[in-house]
């Protein structure tokens, strides 16, 4: 008998069910399941990768020996209830623009910009970070209580030395990118500047920072300092090694550069 006080069959026979199939368990639910083994691989994946999806899921699948294709995927991932929630932002109206400097390969064009998060006693922690257009890697990047253009300039050595210069650097105008330390260093260097209140001017490291947002700085509570530098570069390492990267054909951008023939 149910909870209403109807037999089973006559349950079935008002809402138009056979019985057999009201008995008939969910093939996840049986102990010779076929998909067992993957089922439980994409639950470990979405444990060490909580906001990446299935599209990336299929791709590491693929790359660890799994014969399987997307709709698979799809579908195993939205029945073991991996779907990860994105908050849909509003679009900006408007025709987009063209950027003044396009990054044809590696070293083209750099951009620059800083985002902001805090300790869990509520110090501001600064956040630099620094995108090559052309192939995504994250090129170094500082975390700390301050950062000035002296420091961003002494930063950008570092990686002038490792990769060579930029043909330009595209950043909004807060005070540290337009500081006669960073003038004085990028005298060689063109310095595109967008307009104030135009972010989406510099898109590519705008995704980067919505990135980090959402898959780091939102999941993580930092401790102090060091805690945040830690987290932050692992993440960081991550993103250039391991992450699959949609635009680029879900290769991840350290790969993608080694492959650049430019």
């Amino acid at each position: 008998m149910s909870v209403f006080d109807i037999s089973e069959r006559l349950a079935c026979r008002l809402v138009g069910l056979s019985r057999s199939a009201f008995r008939r368990r969910l093939q996840r639910e049986r102990p010779d399941d076929p998909d067992r083994a993957l089922r439980a691989w994409l639950r470990d994946y979405a444990r060490r990768h909580a906001r990446w999806g299935y599209r990336r899921a299929y791709v590491d699948a693929r790359r660890d020996g799994w014969q399987v294709n997307h709709k698979k995927i799809q579908r195993l991932w939205a029945e073991e209830g991996l779907r990860v929630v994105v908050k849909r932002r509003r679009k900006r109206i408007g025709v987009s623009t063209v950027p003044a400097v396009v990054a044809e390969k590696a070293n083209d064009v750099w951009s620059v910009d800083f985002q902001f998060d805090s300790t869990i006693t509520g110090k501001p922690i600064k956040i630099l970070s620094i995108v090559d257009e052309h192939t995504r890697e994250c090129l170094g990047g500082l975390v700390d209580y301050s950062i000035t253009g002296l420091d961003l300039a002494e930063q950008l050595d570092v990686l002038a030395l490792e990769r060579g210069m930029p043909k330009a650097l595209r950043m909004d105008n807060g005070p540290e990118l337009v500081s006669k330390a960073l003038a004085e260093w990028a005298s060689e260097t063109d310095r595109v500047f967008i307009p104030p209140g135009q972010p989406w001017r510099n898109g590519y490291v705008e995704s980067f920072n919505g990135k980090i947002r959402d898959e780091c700085l939102g999941v993580n509570q930092f401790y102090s300092l060091n805690h945040a530098k830690g987290i932050i570069g692992l993440w960081k390492e991550e993103y250039n090694t391991i992450r699959p990267h949609s635009s680029l054909g879900y290769s991840t951008p350290s790969i993608y550069a080694g492959q650049c023939t430019h």
